[in-house]
Order: C-alpha cells, then sequence, then structure tokens
C-alpha cells in the first residue's frame, strides 16, 4: 500500500484492487490497482477534495503508478522546470530511465515509449493552482509499486497491520484509517468522526488568473466569466489595446489607442511593433529597424535599445512590453473588479529561448507574476476547441502582425497535443504594409524626385494609409490614398491621391504569400500527417483577413479555412483558458505543447550536435557526458546553440558557460554530465555534474536573456517607481478638474441666488472661493482637496441658509390657502396629519 503525501493534505491509496475507486471519507475518493497483472494497465483517477458539507470546485489531482524497483525520494530541484522546490511535493525514481514527478508543475507530459501521460499541479503561496488529469494510460511490469511523496515508504500491501499515523486534513488517523482483511481493503474514517475531531477541508481562495494576447500590432485580455473565456474590454471600451507606447515632450507616458493617435505628431517617440525586437541583438534586427520612425540603436553588449529624445532616454523592447502589459492588467482588474498579478502570456511558437524569457522578464518589470508562457497556435486550439469532445486533427494558421506560426494538433475530449510546429518570427502583417508603404514612397520618388522614407513624419503618416488600404482590400477590390501635404519643396506643397487595386497588392506581396507555404508544409511533414488527415484548419491573426492569405491556405490544404473564430480574440481568449486551468476554474483539459526549435552544442569544426530536438514534448530533459581536450584542464566551456542548421554560424547561440573546479586528470578522464532542461514554458536551464566527485552546479546561460539581472531588477524599481508618479499624476489631473468643476457650479450659484444669498454666508463662500482658485493656481494636490473640503462645507452652509429664510417653504399646501394667507384650521387642533403609506399591489 501506498501513502501519497503533499504539502496540504495526505492521501491513503491502496494499490492491491483492480479499477476500483473507493472512497476514503467524504472528501477524497482513490484509484486503486491490481498487484497481480504483468503488463498492468490502469487509468489516472482523480482525487477529488470537497468542502464539508457542500461541493468545491477546487480539485487536487494525484496519480497511481505501477514501477517495478522503483525508489522515490524528495529532490531539491525539479527535474521538470528546473526550479527549487520543496521536498513533500515531488518524488523521483531512482535505478529507471523515467524521470522523477514533480507536484508543483503545471503542464502534462508524454515521455518517450508512451510510458507514461500525466498533467501536474502546482502548490504557491499556499493556493493549489489546478491542472486537469486525463486518462492517459499508464503501463508498467509486475512489482508493487513502494511510495511516499514526501520520500517515506510508510506501508506494505503484505502487511495487515500496516497503518498510517499522518495526519490526515489535520487529524491523526491511527486506527480510524487502516488496511485490514490482509491488506485487501481500506476502512475510512466517517464523516461522523471528522465532526468529532474538528476537522475541516482545506478552502482555498482563489485569485484572478488572465490571459494576455501580447502581439505586435495590437494585444488582447480574456478572463474566465460564467465558466467561459471573455475578452475584457479596456478603459476606452475596445476589445484590443494597440501595442503602441509613447511619449510627450512634458515627459507624459502614453500607452494604447491615445498613443496611436498622436503617432504622426510625434514619430520619434511613438513606439510600436516592438515585439520584433524584444530578446533580439541587434544584428538580428538589422532590416526590421529601418521599418519604424523612432531610432533603433546598439547598446555596448550589442543589445537592442530605442531612443525616446523627448525624455531623453533609452529603452530595451522589455519595458516597453512592460507597460503594454500594465495597461492591459490595470484595465483587466477593473473590469473584473478584482487586482490582478498574475497571468498566462502567449508567444509565438517560433520564439526562441531569449525571446521567451524577456517576454517573461517583460512581464516581471510590468509587477505581473506570469504563470506560463503558452504557444500562440496552441492558445488559439485552447479557445477553438474547448468544450469539444470529438477528436479532430487541426492546423493552426497564424499570421500575426509581426509573426507567423503554424501548428497541427491532436484536440479532443480534454487533451490537447501539439504534433508539430514550425514558422517565420520574420513574417507579418506588417511586412504586408511595407510593401505598400515602398510602392507608394517609390511612386512619390519617381515623380518628384523626394524620398519620402527619410522623412519619419512622412514614414509614419504612409505606414498608417497603407494599414488602412491593406485592410479596406480585404472586403473592396480597390482602395483610394489620398496623404494631402505629405511633403513640401521649392515648388510648394506635395500630395499623394492614388488607388491601389487588389489585384496589384496581391502582386507587390507575391513573394510574401510563397513564404507562407513552406512552414505549412513543414509542419505536415514532422506531424507524419498528409493535408487529408486534417479535419480542420483554423485561421488566427488580423493578417487571415486578407482574401490572397485565405484563398492560399485553401490552395495548399485543399480545405475551407475555418473562419468561426475571431483571428484577433482567439489567442487570447485561448490563454484564458490555460489560466483558469491554473487558477482552478477549468478542470478537465491536458495541454501537451512542444519545443519549435532543436537544442544542442558546437562541437569540433564549428558543427551543432543536437541534444533536443524540436517537436519534443514539454518538459523535456536530456542529458551528455562530456570530457576534457587537454591533460591538466580544470574547465570546460560549451556553447549552447538553438535551431536547425548544420552549422553553428547559422544558428542562435543562446549563451556559452564555462564549468571550473574540475580536478586536473588526463584528457578524455574526467566525466562531467550536462543536463538540458526545458519546462513548460519553454525556456531552457542547463546543469552540470562532475560523476567523479559528485559535484554538482546550476549554471547559468549568459546570453539566454539579452538583459541581466540586475537590469531587470532596475527597470522593477523603475516602472513601479513610474506606476505610483502615473497614479500621482492621474490624481493631480483629476483633483484640478474637480476644482474647476466645483469652482464653475459655486460661481454659476452665487450668480443664479445673488438677492437670496445672506451677505454673511455670501463673503464666507467668496473667501473660500478664492483659497480654492489660489491652490489651484499653486498646482499642490493636497492644497486642492483641502480646499474642496472647505468650499463645500461653506456651500452647504449656503444651501441651508436658504432653506432658513421665512417663505423658504416648498410651495402651498394641495388646495391652495385662503385669503388672508391664514391657514386653515384643523379640527383636531394639531398641525400634523397621521397617515398610513401603502404599496399598491
Amino acid at each position: 500500500m501506498v501513502v501519497l503525501k503533499c504539502s496540504y493534505d495526505y492521501v491513503v491509496v491502496a494499490v492491491h484492487c483492480q479499477n476500483s475507486r473507493r472512497p476514503l471519507r467524504s472528501e477524497v475518493s482513490a484509484t486503486f490497482v491490481d498487484k497481480d497483472l504483468p503488463n498492468l494497465r490502469a487509468y489516472v483517477r482523480l482525487l477529488r477534495f470537497s468542502s464539508y458539507g457542500g461541493k468545491d470546485p477546487y480539485r487536487r489531482y494525484f496519480f497511481v503508478w505501477s514501477n517495478p524497483s522503483a525508489v522515490y525520494k524528495p529532490q531539491e530541484t525539479c527535474g521538470w522546470c528546473s526550479s527549487r522546490a520543496n521536498s513533500n511535493d515531488e518524488v523521483r525514481t531512482q535505478g529507471t530511465s523515467r524521470p522523477y514527478v514533480a507536484l508543483h508543475c503545471t503542464n502534462s507530459l508524454r515521455r518517450e515509449n508512451q510510458h507514461l501521460g500525466r498533467s501536474f499541479l502546482r502548490g504557491e503561496q499556499r493556493r493549489i493552482a489546478m491542472a486537469a488529469a486525463y486518462s492517459q494510460m499508464l503501463r508498467a511490469n509486475v512489482g508493487v509499486p513502494q511510495a511516499a511523496v514526501s520520500g517515506e515508504v510508510v506501508g506494505n500491501a503484505a502487511s495487515s497491520s500496516s497503518v498510517s499515523n499522518k495526519a490526515f486534513f489535520g487529524v491523526n488517523l491511527k486506527n480510524r484509517s487502516g488496511f485490514v482483511n490482509g491488506g485487501r481493503g481500506l476502512r475510512a474514517s466517517t464523516r461522523r468522526d471528522a465532526r468529532k475531531n474538528h476537522v475541516g477541508p482545506v478552502r482555498v481562495v482563489a485569485e484572478k488568473v488572465v490571459g494576455i494576447d501580447l502581439g505586435t500590432t495590437n494585444s488582447a485580455v480574456a478572463a474566465m466569466e460564467g465558466g467561459k473565456p471573455t475578452i475584457v474590454t479596456n478603459s476606452e471600451g475596445q476589445r484590443t489595446t494597440p501595442s503602441v507606447v509613447a511619449y510627450t515632450k512634458t515627459g507624459d507616458r502614453l500607452v494604447g489607442q491615445i498613443a496611436k493617435r498622436q503617432a504622426v505628431v510625434n514619430p520619434e517617440n511613438t513606439f510600436f511593433s516592438v515585439k520584433r525586437f524584444i530578446g533580439r541583438k541587434m544584428n538580428e534586427v538589422d532590416e526590421e529597424s529601418k521599418q519604424v520612425s523612432y531610432t533603433v540603436k546598439r547598446d555596448d553588449n550589442g543589445n537592442v535599445k530605442l531612443d525616446c529624445p523627448a525624455i531623453g532616454k533609452s529603452f530595451a523592447a522589455e519595458e516597453i512590453s512592460a507597460q503594454v502589459l500594465r495597461k492591459l492588467t490595470e484595465d483587466a482588474s477593473k473590469f473584473l473588479n478584482d487586482k490582478v498579478t498574475k497571468a498566462v502570456i502567449t508567444v509565438p511558437a517560433y520564439f526562441n529561448d531569449s525571446q521567451r524569457t524577456a517576454t517573461k522578464d517583460a512581464g516581471r518589470i510590468a509587477g505581473v507574476e506570469v504563470l506560463r508562457i503558452i504557444n500562440e497556435p496552441t492558445a488559439a486550439s485552447l479557445a477553438y476547441g474547448f468544450e469539444k469532445k470529438s477528436n479532430e486533427t487541426i492546423l493552426v494558421f497564424d499570421l500575426g502582425g509581426g509573426t507567423f506560426d503554424v501548428s497541427v494538433l491532436e484536440v479532443g475530449d480534454g487533451v490537447f497535443e501539439v504534433l508539430s510546429t514550425s514558422g517565420d518570427t520574420h513574417l507579418g502583417g506588417d511586412d504586408f504594409d511595407k510593401r505598400i508603404v515602398d510602392w507608394l514612397a517609390g511612386s512619390f520618388k519617381k515623380d518628384e524626385g523626394v524620398d519620402l522614407l527619410k522623412d519619419k513624419q512622412a514614414l509614419q503618416r504612409l505606414t498608417e494609409a497603407a494599414e488602412k488600404a491593406k485592410m479596406e482590400l480585404s472586403s473592396l477590390t480597390q482602395t483610394s490614398i489620398s496623404l494631402p501635404f505629405i511633403t513640401a519643396t521649392a515648388e510648394g506643397p506635395k500630395h499623394i491621391d492614388t488607388s491601389l487595386t487588389r489585384a496589384k497588392f496581391e502582386e507587390l506581396c507575391s513573394d510574401l504569400l510563397d513564404r507562407c507555404r513552406t512552414p505549412v508544409e513543414n509542419s505536415l511533414r514532422d506531424a507524419k500527417l498528409t493535408f487529408k488527415d486534417l479535419n480542420e484548419v483554423i485561421l488566427v491573426g488580423g493578417s487571415t483577413r486578407i482574401p490572397a492569405v485565405q484563398e492560399l491556405v485553401k490552395r495548399i490544404t485543399g480545405r475551407e479555412p475555418n473562419v468561426t473564430v475571431n483571428p484577433d480574440e482567439v489567442v487570447a481568449l485561448g490563454a484564458a483558458v490555460q489560466a483558469g486551468v491554473l487558477a482552478g476554474e477549468v478542470s478537465d483539459i491536458v495541454l501537451l505543447d512542444v519545443t519549435p526549435l532543436s537544442i544542442g552544442l558546437e562541437t569540433l569544426g564549428g558543427v551543432m550536435t543536437k541534444i533536443i530536438v524540436r517537436n519534443t514534448t514539454l518538459p523535456t530533459s536530456k542529458s551528455e557526458v562530456f570530457s576534457t581536450a587537454a591533460d591538466g584542464q580544470t574547465s570546460v566551456e560549451i556553447n549552447v546553440l538553438q535551431g536547425e542548421r548544420e552549422f553553428v554560424r547559422d544558428n542562435k547561440s543562446l549563451g556559452s558557460f564555462r564549468l571550473d573546479g574540475i580536478p586536473p586528470a588526463p584528457r578524455g578522464i574526467p566525466q562531467i554530465e550536462v543536463k538540458f532542461d526545458i519546462d513548460a514554458n519553454g525556456i531552457l536551464s542547463v546543469t552540470a555534474q562532475d560523476k567523479g566527485t559528485g559535484k554538482k552546479q546550476d549554471i547559468t546561460i549568459t546570453g539566454a536573456s539579452t538583459l541581466p539581472k540586475d537590469e531587470v531588477e532596475r527597470m522593477v524599481k523603475e516602472a513601479e517607481k513610474f506606476g505610483q508618479e502615473d497614479k500621482e499624476r492621474r490624481d493631480q489631473v483629476d483633483t484640478k478638474n474637480q476644482a474647476d468643476s466645483i469652482i464653475y457650479q459655486t460661481e454659476k450659484q452665487l450668480k443664479e441666488l445673488a438677492d437670496k444669498v445672506p451677505e454673511p454666508v455670501k463673503e464666507k463662500v467668496e473667501a473660500k472661493l478664492k483659497e480654492l482658485k489660489d491652490a489651484v493656481a499653486g498646482g499642490s494636490t493636497q492644497a486642492i482637496k483641502d480646499g474642496i473640503a472647505a468650499l463645500n462645507q461653506e456651500v452647504m452652509q449656503l444651501g441651508q441658509s436658504l432653506y432658513n429664510q421665512p417663505g423658504a417653504a416648498g410651495g402651498p399646501a394641495p388646495g391652495g390657502a385662503p385669503e388672508g394667507g391664514e391657514a386653515p384650521k384643523t379640527s383636531g387642533g394639531d398641525d400634523v396629519i397621521d397617515a398610513d403609506f401603502t404599496d399598491s399591489k
């Protein structure tokens, strides 16, 4: 028998009954498997913890696992995500090739040879982050597992007297929950016992987790509402927010639609399409840097910096993205009426390790805890397949503003398994806009001899006109482009007034359309499928509205694409589903994602040796043994690469690390095991161990992020500081507006009631009115607030004085008064009329 223990609760599980689901009190049901069957097949069952006296939506899942001669021991570092974890929530199999289980990990995994499929849960800040369990088959050989998550075997099926003395919901089990009948039965404590011992279930307060689609052009945020993903509208009432940040000459920061509107008059300080630069070095974005109106420059480390002359500062792309994330979470907090600090953020499937790490850094700078990074096509499939029961093979064609991804997935009955992914991070809607811009600028230069691309304000106007024309050509066959006063020469002002047909637009973009074909073919080949195996083709991203793109997809796949989902919102909706899984709002969902690019090392001759190949199910772990190349060598340096090319120069270097402290020995003798772990976010970590000495060392890949840790810390503090300054500035503006309104209303009342206001009262009001005007002129927010309070007090006195004046009654009594002004007499001599009021039904 086995006792499974977690940080919160203790569960007794017997392994001798085949596929039996037996209750342990009303709070728990468990799975039992037969120890006598060779090649045992058992299904994962749920262990449900229900609230005392009622249902509880929060669930905790465990897995009963048969494995011959396996010994489970606690580890300090998680084998799935490489993070340090509580030893009470993980186990490890020793002596087998299978990895150990970490109960805090939130994603699912299918290992080689289909050994095991499962989903994990994570306990964090004493809240249970849920993952749904699915009935994946467990395969094992003969034998009885003896396991305790705490590393302690507390029972044995062969012993009839084995009893766990561990506490269950705070109760010492002792004889209340023991194994009887030679280990063949389970006696459960009753609900009466629970009441007698003041036992109650663990109650969990869920914190709202949102899903964020951090897009190149537009971003969106969604949350689970009423069991379904719902788009969160921003403060402007829109369902998407432009991914644009601007700084004015006065130092004000603008984010979203308001920043986009002023881009033409402030092109050098308006940052857009920043997602193309995040996590990249300057030598990787030479072409993209020429397509924007702001200045992109290189810092001392070769990283990308965005120059902002308005405030005399340079920003990293992560900082600009953080401003967008901050606005999205603030808008979500208002919409949901609950402070949002946790999120699931989507990235293109073809984002490399540096870009994913940079996205997490952006979240941290924004004050958002990024619980998970998931791929955009995978998120789209979650939204599409949510609540679908039938099994389908789908292809997600995601053409966004700056990136292009294709993923093939199997979807159905709560399981979302990515079979393959491919893409191009240098292809998106911006490139289609650029073709129109180049065409307009080329025609203008040919006619007028002026290069508009060198004029940043003209370039911004061309970009906006191109985007508008592209969108109009999705529904029209021809559109007009009019840009008056685009520039001026010695001859006078110059204008652009032309038209663009859909046929001409498709001709300009023909090579871009051809680039969309290869990733589709590659993803199907990697998945070992043909176009006939597809049930649906889902279009994601605003650029898929282009008729030529839809026609291309139809021509390639031979299938009419599914256009029932909103391409602008579906990724955020899917992210919200995953957020709901982590928050415990969604159950019965298992997500099996893959790594988009291969991970390897530089070996002799400048060749890349792949260690983890692309489309490996995440999380994953692989190790290789290395040795020294010279006698007496005490350190080794290894270059970690990501990509699909054969030579080092053609792949992305994630950085290099150096392992010191190797005992001097002849070359080839030391054995250094280097382990590569990719977590559920697709982020790589590396550990190394000298097998001779047993010395283990965690290795930080220095090039994995373009931002050093201390730089991120500085940006976090600056963002918090600027966030506070923004609040203070907003408070200042709101207070001033309130003061102006009160001043206007008070002056209006004094003017209208000039003859009726007693002079002493009027003088007091005018004095306080002058004090408030002086406070507004002085600019002190606190002084203005004090002035408003003082003036309001005097205005109240003014109103009271008006009502206290003779003849200030609200009007004659019904029926009027007799002549002479005498009040009518009542028979009772009393001025009070008693009456009963009843509501008419």
